[in-house]
């Protein structure tokens, strides 16, 4: 009934033997159901991986989920992931359950009309039939995790270097396909430069249609949903998510496919998180620091979004279970912050070390340890509490600025004074907040206006914050506007609207007034007033 079958060898396999498994699988849609539903097979854009063939042994992706639905049918809550050290869960990887790494090599037929994609290089293109055939082959391993794309394609080509660059896009659709090029080429200059070398010769981008809204990594080929890339319609001033996701997905090529992470908690961490950190590095490159504001805004959000609607527990970074919001936006924030403590060379030599240490490696697989043990070993002692707060703890902060004034000090100086309240709080996986001492570093800004120019920075430093109430005083060059803490959201905090305030300027004391000469009295007289 549930698609299980058993069988049983006439002779067992040896070490090192091989079996052919031969099978049929037929995926139809009937209608159209209330929902949009993801259709694997369409008319023009079929998407679909290697998930929807047979698997080999127990399937636990298979049993029920939910936890109310599991308790109806008396069933304990299901784990997320293995425990962290969990020593079945380091012996395979987080991607594929059936193998390691395979050889890859597949032929695929698809309608006359329309050109099918797989992992790995053309060979050859043959018809037969009235179908179009295209034969794939992998000159390395790759993981068992690969895809099939078909459609009526146009191809948008480029390179980088010794790489081909190739963009499968629905004619009609060339809104994006220079900022997705121009995404591709900036990410492989930065990847190869601080993390090694790309393992392939080409990287291909393929629409396929809105009926999900994602990308996906494998190898040299990033299957990629029109609804967040190839349809988008980024004004000036927005978020230009099209080049973020490319540089994203264009990263898993180093954090998925080159380390590949054990099946324990933390995982994630070490494929999506330092998927996001790259991106936001290419982003930071291509459109400067003062521009990532807005990301870290969102990133920010989106994770107290998360939080907010946690079902079981929170956990740590270093420890979650494929929990997007911690992942994704705590482990992009988490990251950038690190960057911006000890340095982005740091943050690189550690995830290098790590990747060479690492690549290509099988059982037992890296966990989120091996990554905290590089970033420990770069992190200057005085520091060390950063890791702890961004990685191995739920921290949270509640800093407002209270209040800003500046004084004129002459010559187009001010001394501006900031009142600052700061906290520092602590959660377990239930949710409870318990307040820390806080003795940490963080962001201090003060920005200018002048005619044609609005919110130029002053100054931009970190000062050290204790918990309760305290004076922040600076020193600028030029008419400071608004001034505060952690004006670009690094820190985890529910409440950011009072981070920076407006600027109260007071006017510059008068002089003082030069004394005036008192004058003589005149002489006495007795003569009598008329």
């Amino acid at each position: 009934e549930n698609g299980f079958y058993g069988f049983r060898l006439g002779r067992p396999l040896l070490p090192g033997d091989s079996a052919e498994l031969r099978f049929d699988v037929a995926q139809e849609t009937h209608g159209f159901t209330n929902d949009v539903v993801n259709g694997p097979v369409v008319g023009n854009g079929t998407f679909f991986n290697n998930q929807e063939m047979p698997r080999i042994g127990y399937n636990a992706d298979g049993e029920l989920q939910d936890d109310d639905t599991r308790k109806w049918h008396d069933l304990p809550p299901r784990a997320r992931i293995p425990r962290l050290d969990d020593p079945a869960g380091r012996m395979r990887n987080d991607i594929s359950a059936d193998a390691d790494w395979i050889a890859f090599e597949t032929t695929v037929s698809t309608s006359a009309d329309q050109t099918a994609v797989a992992p790995g290089y053309l060979q050859r293109t043959w018809t037969a039939g009235g179908r179009r055939y295209f034969r794939y082959r992998m000159d390395a391993p790759i993981l068992d995790f690969y895809a099939y794309l078909s459609g009526r394609y146009a191809v948008r080509r480029d390179r980088w270097h010794d790489v081909a660059i190739e963009v499968y896009y629905d004619p009609g659709h060339e809104f994006n396909l220079d900022r997705m090029v121009r995404s591709v080429k900036r990410s492989l200059d930065y990847y190869t430069e601080h993390f090694g070398p790309y393992q392939n010769r080409q990287v291909r981008i393929l629409e396929f249609p809105r009926y999900a809204a994602y990308a996906q990594s494998y190898a040299n080929t990033i299957p990629y949903s029109e609804a967040i890339g190839f349809i988008a319609h980024v004004k000036p001033g927005d978020v230009d998510y099209p080049f973020f996701v490319t540089a994203h997905e264009v990263a898993h090529q180093w954090w998925g496919h080159q380390l590949v992470g054990a099946h324990v908690q933390g995982s994630a961490m070490l494929s999506e998180t330092l998927a996001e950190y790259s991106a936001l590095m290419v982003m930071e490159k291509e459109y400067g620091r003062e521009k990532m504001e807005d990301f870290l805004r969102y990133e920010l959000d989106q994770y107290l979004r998360g939080r907010g609607s946690e079902t079981r527990a929170e956990q740590p970074l270093y420890r979650v279970e494929q929990q997007g919001y911690i992942h994704y936006n705590k482990g992009g924030m988490a990251m950038y912050a690190l960057r911006d403590y000890i340095g982005e060379d740091r943050v690189n030599a550690a995830l290098a070390a790590l990747l060479h240490e690492q690549r290509f490696r099988g059982p037992p697989y890296a966990t989120s340890r091996d990554l905290l043990r590089h970033l420990r070993a770069v992190t200057p002692d005085s520091l060390r509490y950063v890791l702890t707060d961004l990685f191995e703890t739920v921290t949270l902060y509640e800093n407002r600025t209270r209040a800003a004034t500046a004084t004129p000090l002459g010559g187009g100086r001010w001394m501006v004074d900031m009142t600052v309240e700061a906290h520092k709080m602590r959660a377990d996986s239930a949710g409870n907040e318990t307040e820390v001492p806080m003795n940490d570093l963080v962001d201090v800004s003060v920005v200018g206006s002048a005619a044609g120019m609005e919110n130029f920075p002053l100054y931009f430093a970190k000062q050290r914050l204790r918990s309760g109430v305290q004076h922040v005083r600076v020193t600028v060059d030029g008419v400071p506007a608004r001034a505060g803490v952690d004006p670009r959201h690094k820190l985890i905090a529910r409440r950011t609207a009072d981070n920076v305030v407006n600027v109260v300027r007071k006017k510059a004391l008068a002089p003082p007034k030069a004394a005036r000469p008192t004058p003589a009295k005149p002489a006495r007289s007795s003569a009598p007033r008329s």
